[in-house]
């Protein structure tokens, strides 16, 4: 037993000399002479030397000048710097099994280097790659696009550098005629996407607006083949759709026992089905429920931190796909679809959420000097509606007395200018409209 404390700097070097000691250094391989293999564990981003993977030898040695290939992306490289940590980054002749540091390649594409990977020589190349490398798929998409359409270069040079020591973060470019050019940004969960979000706000100072967070769907048409979707803008024409699967999750939710009630009907009201029951102790509960992963994304944490006055808390896993009644639900103003507004949602909930859509928008459009519809479709259904008034002008202020055919006309040539200017009129949505009702979703 060594007594230490960090704080008052005591036993420090006791530690470091027992671990010396007792801990076995690496085994050597049969060919550890002339297979190199380095396990990439990180990378960074330097501006003028490109990004630098920061490796573990665990066989060979790697000099200037070598030849590398990344195993799992097939690209080579010639070394141009190798190095230690000490602390910051020290230049070395070689690195040696065993030794970590870093390896400077002048790799200017952050999506050659993935961590996990395993770097080896273009000649004489390890046969296999290290174990544990897996190329991990995202689960949650969300759309995010700058406020400012200047700084679309900006949060691209963004994304791709939070990309580079995080591997699960999925990078796609798409582009709406509301919202104009962003990114798909695919995410490991809830938890993965608020960081990202919170990184891009606090370490590039951007501004951006970020769609409802979305799921994939698997999509079995009728002719056979079979789809992933998890944009509304790829949804397929639901004539050809045979069956719809979605994810699945399984959560456990505790909570004191006196709010099992409440938690049991928010667990209703998000499609889910409770499994079981567990008794921690007097007072408190584990619920264990299956939901779609739909369900939970947006307002499910605070529904059930708001009803269980802060005590209920929950965690999930990826459970499976099951079929359901999914459809898309499109959103037209002045009879035009928004592409930003629509949604895949579950039928029983279709109507629910057009509604409350079309009533947020009624608040936040502006006047237009002509009566604008708007409407939630579904398909040629249109489920709710919602009708925002033409701004009034008084022609007859002018008209003092006199015969009432004269107001009459003027009232008739009134309404035949707003006629005309519905048919050729377009309704200009301001941007704060978007982001105030993607905010609330």
């Amino acid at each position: 037993t060594i007594l230490a404390s960090a704080k008052k700097n005591i036993g420090i070097e006791d530690i470091l000399e027992r671990i010396i000691r007792d801990i076995p250094p690496p085994k050597k391989d049969e060919d550890a002479e002339k297979t190199l293999k380095a396990l990439v564990f990180d990378s960074h981003y330097d501006p003028y030397r490109g990004a630098l993977a920061y490796v573990r030898i665990i066989s060979g040695e790697i000099r200037k000048k070598s030849q590398i290939k990344f195993m799992a992306t097939k690209k080579t490289f010639e070394v141009l710097e190798v190095g230690i940590f000490a602390p910051n980054e020290k230049p070395t002749e070689s690195l040696k099994a065993g030794e970590v540091g870093y390896i400077a390649s002048n790799i200017k594409n952050t999506k050659d280097i993935k961590i996990g990977d395993t770097i080896t020589f273009t000649k004489n190349p390890a046969k296999k790659p290290l174990e544990g490398f897996k190329i991990i798929n995202p689960v949650v998409f969300a759309g995010i696009y700058p406020v400012d359409s200047s700084d679309f270069e900006n949060l691209k040079d963004a994304l791709t550098k939070l990309q580079l020591n995080d591997s699960a973060l999925h990078i796609e470019q798409e582009s709406s005629q509301a919202l104009g050019f962003g990114f798909r940004v695919g995410f490991l969960g809830l938890l993965h996407l608020e960081i990202t979000f919170e990184r891009i706000l606090r370490e590039y100072n951007l501004d951006i607006i970020s769609t409802s967070p979305s799921v994939i769907y698997k999509v079995h048409l009728t002719t056979g083949k079979d789809l992933k979707i998890d944009n509304p803008a790829h949804f397929p024409d639901p004539t050809i759709i045979q069956s719809i699967e979605e994810p699945y999750v399984t959560c456990h939710v505790m909570v004191p026992s006196d709010y099992l009630g409440v938690v049991m009907n928010l667990g209703m009201e998000k499609r889910g089905d409770l499994v079981k029951t567990d008794t921690l102790d007097s007072k408190r509960l584990l619920l264990t429920f299956e939901f779609p992963m739909n369900e939970i994304l947006t307002d499910f944490n605070d529904k059930l931190k708001s009803y269980t006055k802060g005590y209920g808390s929950f965690d999930y896993e990826i459970s499976n796909y099951q079929k359901a009644d999914i459809i898309k639900l499109e959103i037209k103003i002045n009879d035009e679809v928004v592409d930003a507004f629509s949604t895949l949602v579950h039928k029983s909930k279709a109507e629910a959420k057009g509604r409350s859509l079309c009533k947020k928008l009624k608040e936040l459009i502006p006047k237009q000097l002509f009566k604008v519809p708007i409407q939630a479709a579904i398909g040629g259904k249109i489920v709710a509606r919602e009708t925002i008034s033409a701004m009034g002008k008084n022609v007859t202020a002018k008209c003092y007395g006199g015969d009432i055919s004269r107001k009459r006309k003027l009232w008739e040539k009134q309404k035949k200018g707003k006629k005309k200017m519905k048919e050729i009129g377009k309704v200009n949505i301001p941007s704060s409209v978007f982001t105030e009702v993607l905010k609330s979703e």
